[in-house]
């Protein structure tokens, strides 16, 4: 058939909205709670690093979702 086009697939999951403010919140409760394992028993500091960095990616994450959502690039 000339003329139509195919209706795109979509999932069930993408139909229904989510939890967008409690992924946020547990983003950075899981981010401070990283941060406060700072505080251990371990020796290195590759654990430091470690810590810090998934850290800073989640709250990297967050920060960018709010700026994305403000000027209208995320629905």
């Amino acid at each position: 058939m000339a003329g139509t086009e195919p209706e795109p697939v979509t999932s069930p999951d993408q139909h229904k909205p989510g939890h967008r403010r409690a992924g946020q919140i547990g983003a950075v409760f899981v981010a401070v709670a990283s941060l406060l394992m700072l505080c251990g028993n371990h020796r290195g500091n590759v654990e430091n690093i470690w810590l810090i960095g998934i850290a800073a990616a989640l709250l990297a994450i967050v920060i960018g979702d709010i700026i994305l959502r403000r000027n209208g690039l995320r629905s």
